[in-house]
């Protein structure tokens, strides 16, 4: 391991010059062309592109195109899920964050909508509102 400066990491990016990093690639619920930039071959020439991973896949990129040009939601659920079995069969990254709970310890005195909004972890304190009735439980007035 070796610790470098800002500017020599973001050239190391720009130039797949290194073994091992971590990344993340944002997501939308209707994926679509930035598909290409993350995963597909033509990006993995482009020094700087999201193609961490430098990967050139021509099944990727047929999967890719699939997303893309899906005709109806069912179709691109399906083509995004198959997309997803090809990036997970060949390794490419080591899953991580997936843990789908948000773990914290409060005292039980403040409402919140149920369920949450899809994606909004806790959503703490945005969506959370002081529920007087709870508070009386837990011996808080405040």
């Amino acid at each position: 391991m070796r610790t470098v400066d800002d500017s020599q990491y973001e050239n190391r990016l720009r130039n797949w010059d290194y073994d091992v990093i971590t990344a993340s690639w944002p997501e939308s619920l209707s994926p679509g062309n930035e598909q290409r930039g993350f995963w597909g071959s033509q990006a993995a020439d482009q020094p700087g592109s999201l193609n961490l991973i430098g990967i050139k896949n021509p099944a990727v990129d047929a999967m890719i195109d699939q997303v893309i040009f899906a005709k109806s939601r069912s179709d691109l659920v399906a083509a995004t899920k198959a997309l997803d079995r090809v990036l997970l069969w060949n390794h490419y990254v080591v899953p991580q964050w997936t843990y789908g709970k948000v773990r914290s310890a409060r005292w039980d005195r403040f409402g919140r909508p149920d369920p949450l909004p899809k994606y909004s972890g806790a959503a703490f304190p945005a969506l959370w509102w002081w529920d007087a009735e709870k508070a009386a439980k837990t011996g808080s007035r405040q």
